[in-house]
């Protein structure tokens, strides 16, 4: 991985907002209605070429393909993968703020991850569409090809979260599920990273998954839970380069009360055993705005990369540069500036419909945390 060396590196944590177009489009096949494949096909291939185009003017210096062709950043596999064909049906979890402010809850109707349905995993999980894969790939590379940024990154999801979403009516164990889906996605992570891309896992699981789906655990048996997901996530990355691989974790794209969220404290030393060299995390928002904090007395691993959110992802408010800034000065500051590089806390589009953020409000949230790298650069420079 490019690393700061005589500036403050940009890049974001995957999603990003897609046309309306091709919302439809996406809208059709996961509502599985009379879908063109043709179309779909080439309608992503055009995206990606205009959103890796976009970040490269904007100024992201680390760039992916914004996740165009998925509906959502974890369920994506479903059309990928045998072992999901029964009902879909909203399979969320009642989360522990909901509880405490039911009104709150009761009043966010919009299409969100949430409340999208998805189906259960009630057979053996297998490839049925590995092509798209190689589809995934070859859009971004071709995207890619003769852009000048620093590096390109791919997404995919981490068995932890993949079972979040659509959860395990097949296997004896949880953990029988969530080998099996590690067996399987394997293939995809060691794709990506064959390729020559970045590849970044995404592990929400390892932390937003303590208010919801473990809700009913104390803090340290959800640690438990967490130190099994991160030994499922290094035997599926096993065979790759940790220098190659960055692994993003989250407490939730979300707009709410997040007052039960897991302390980055509690769990931090877990996940830095995780293989990949790269940590992409929360660090904007009103919840986990403070926890650069937790660094002065948590050392950061020899090549380790920090990669904190400098952007909030669930508010329109834009981030002055200056803000922006101060936030990567005060990691710089603690874990040295060549071990930062500058992020957005989430994806600006997790599901393809369900932001909040207005697509021209996220690329100049974006371009705001270029112009703040930029003076952050000035004073560590």
């Amino acid at each position: 991985m490019k690393r700061s060396t005589d500036r403050i590196l940009t890049t974001h944590t995957g999603s990003l907002p897609r046309s309306v177009p091709l919302q439809e489009l996406l809208r059709q096949r996961e509502e599985q209605r009379e879908f063109d494949e043709a179309s779909f096909r080439s309608s992503v291939g055009e995206a990606v070429a205009e959103i890796v185009a976009r970040q490269r003017d904007t100024g992201i210096d680390v760039v992916n393909d914004g996740e165009q062709g998925r509906s959502q950043y974890a369920t994506y596999v479903k059309e990928r993968l045998t072992g999901f064909e029964g009902e879909r049906m909203v399979r969320s979890y009642t989360r522990l703020d909901d509880a405490d402010f039911p009104d709150y809850a009761a009043a966010q109707t919009h299409m969100s991850s949430r409340n999208m349905p998805q189906p259960a995993c009630t057979g053996p999980i297998a490839w049925k569409d590995w092509p798209a894969v190689e589809r995934d790939i070859r859009n971004l590379q071709e995207a890619a090809a003769g852009q000048q940024v620093e590096e390109v990154f791919m997404t995919a999801a981490s068995p932890g979260v993949i079972a979040n979403f659509l959860p395990n009516e097949y296997y004896a164990t949880e953990e029988d599920y969530l080998y099996a889906l590690a067996d399987v996605m394997k293939d995809e992570y060691n794709a990506i990273a064959s390729a020559g891309l970045l590849l970044q896992i995404d592990c929400p699981d390892l932390a937003m998954t303590r208010v919801s789906q473990y809700s009913h655990l104390s803090v340290d048996e959800f640690k438990k839970i967490v130190e099994s997901h991160v030994e499922v996530i290094n035997y599926a990355l096993a065979d790759i380069d940790p220098e190659r691989m960055r692994l993003h974790v989250c407490w939730g794209n979300t707009e709410g009360p997040h007052h039960h969220d897991v302390p980055l404290r509690e769990i931090v030393d877990i996940v830095l055993r995780a293989r990949p060299m790269g940590l992409a995390i929360e660090g904007a928002n009103p919840r986990h705005g403070h926890e650069w904090k937790v660094w002065e007395d948590v050392t950061l691993p020899d090549g380790k990369l920090l990669m904190p959110g400098v952007l909030d992802t669930t508010t329109n408010f834009i981030e002055h540069p200056e803000l922006v800034a101060q936030r990567i000065l005060n990691y710089a500051r603690v874990v040295g500036r060549e071990n930062v590089m500058a992020t957005s806390d989430c994806g600006f589009g997790t599901s393809a419909w369900g932001r909040k953020v207005e697509t021209n409000i996220a690329w100049a949230k974006l371009a705001a945390m270029v112009e703040g790298a930029r003076i952050a650069s000035q004073e560590l420079w």
